[in-house]
């Protein structure tokens, strides 16, 4: 089986949902985590705090820099995500789909390399 990143593009500058909207879309998201335990596919699944608690560490000339805030100066940024196991990309576009639903945002599908790095 090959794996997936189903990616949660959250738009920073959109305000937060309603204390009661937050609660409804983690109970959609759940159910679909559950989902995916339940069909055997999942394998992780984790949120992220905001890209105001982001530290960028960049290589170059044979040392490290380190700064504040994401690596790309963008609105959309990565809101936390699913890590599962699926037969093809279809399956894996399938599950995109109900994330996208359940979390009301953009899920971007993208396979893991086929390369094992131990």
């Amino acid at each position: 089986m090959k794996k997936y990143l189903l990616a949660v593009q959250y738009d920073e500058s959109t305000p937060w949902p309603a204390e009661d909207d937050m609660r409804e879309q983690q109970a959609r998201t759940a159910k679909v985590t559950a989902d995916m335990q339940a069909a055997g596919c999942w394998v992780f699944v984790g949120g992220l705090v905001g890209s105001h608690a982001t530290t960028v560490v960049r290589p170059g000339d044979g040392a490290t820099t380190m700064t504040d805030g994401p690596f790309a100066e963008t609105k959309e940024q990565l809101g936390g995500f699913w890590v599962i196991q699926c037969d093809n990309l279809d399956q894996a576009l399938a599950w995109g789909e109900k994330c996208a639903l359940a979390c009301g945002s953009p899920i971007e599908v993208r396979p893991f390399e086929d390369a094992q790095w131990t």
